[in-house]
C-alpha cells in the first residue's frame, strides 16, 4: 500500500485557510497531514471543510494562545496518538505530536527557531540534544518511525541559497547542521535528499525583498524516516506550487 505524506508549516491555520489551503487539501487527498506553526486550538477553527473531505483531526496546541502549536489530520484513524514528549519545556509549547499506525509511527515536529536572540537559540540547541535521545528511546519501542516537520535548520550549502552570506545565522551555524549530520548518521535517512542527490529546492522563503519569487530560499523542512524504511521511498519533493504560507508543503510517498 502506498501512503502519501505530507508537512506544511502553515504560518498560521487560519490564514492558510483564508488563502484557499482546503480546496488544495481537496484537489491533493493525501492519506495524513502534518501541520506545524498552526498557531491555534482547535475550537478557534472552523475545520468542517476538512472533515468533509474525511480526514481526523489531532492537535497539540500551545499553553500560549496564537502561538507554535501543531495539528496531524488522517483519512485513517491512528491506533494511538500522544500529544507531546513528556517535557513539559517543550509539551508547553505545542512542539509534538505523535500518531501510531499498526507497526507504524509518525512524529509531527515544531523545531524551535533561535532568530529571536540568544535565549531561544540556547533553547533551541537544548532541544535538540533532548529531542534525539528522546527519539532514539522511542524507536527501541517503536522501530519504524517517520519524523516529519520544520527543523528550522538548513542542512548543507544545497539546503540554502546563500551559504556564505548566512554562515552566522541561526538556522545555518555549524553547531546546527552538526547535529543535523549526526542525526542523519544514526539510524535516519533524509529522505528527499536519498532520493535526489543533487537537486536544490527549497521549503523556506523570507517575506523581505521577493525572496520566493526569485528563489532566494532554505530547505529547512524534512522527512526523516528510520533506516528500516528507506528502501520503501518511493518519491519526496518540495511542493513550491502551494502558496498559503512562507513555507511550502514537503511530500514524501513511500510503500508500506
Amino acid at each position: 500500500m502506498s501512503l502519501k505524506l505530507v508537512s506544511y508549516n502553515v504560518n498560521g491555520i487560519r490564514s492558510a485557510l483564508n488563502k484557499g489551503w482546503a480546496e488544495w487539501v481537496r484537489e491533493h487527498q493525501f492519506d495524513i497531514i502534518c501541520l506545524q506553526e498552526t498557531k491555534a486550538s482547535p475550537e478557534q477553527v472552523d475545520l468542517s471543510p476538512i472533515a468533509d473531505l474525511g480526514y481526523h483531526a489531532y492537535w497539540h496546541s500551545a499553553q500560549k494562545k496564537g502561538y507554535s502549536s501543531v495539528a496531524t489530520f488522517s483519512k485513517r484513524e491512528p491506533d494511538q496518538v500522544i500529544a507531546g514528549c513528556g517535557m513539559a519545556k517543550y509539551d508547553d509549547e505545542g512542539r509534538i505530536l505523535r500518531s501510531d499506525f499498526g507497526d507504524l509511527t509518525i512524529l509531527n515536529c515544531y523545531f524551535p527557531s533561535g532568530t529571536t536572540g540568544d535565549v531561544r537559540q540556547e533553547f533551541k540547541m537544548v532541544f535538540l540534544e533532548d529531542f534525539f535521545k528522546w527519539a532514539h528511546e522511542l524507536q527501541k519501542e517503536r522501530p519504524k518511525l517517520i519524523v516529519l516537520g520544520d527543523y528550522n535548520i538548513a542542512h548543507t550549502e544545497r539546503d540554502i541559497h546563500d551559504p556564505r552570506g548566512n554562515k552566522n545565522s541561526s538556522g545555518f551555524l555549524p553547531e546546527e547542521r552538526e547535529w543535523l549530520s549526526k542525526w542523519f548518521n544514526s539510524g535516519f535517512t533524509d529522505a528527499f535528499r536519498f532520493l535526489n542527490p543533487d537537486k536544490v529546492e527549497y521549503s523556506w522563503w523570507s517575506f523581505r525583498a521577493g525572496a520566493r519569487k526569485n528563489n532566494k530560499g532554505w530547505r529547512i523542512d524534512y522527512q526523516s524516516v528510520s533506516d528500516n524504511l528507506r528502501d520503501n521511498l518511493r518519491s519526496a519533493r518540495q511542493m513550491n506550487e502551494a502558496e498559503h504560507s512562507d513555507h511550502c508543503p514537503v511530500l514524501v510517498e513511500l510503500d508500506v
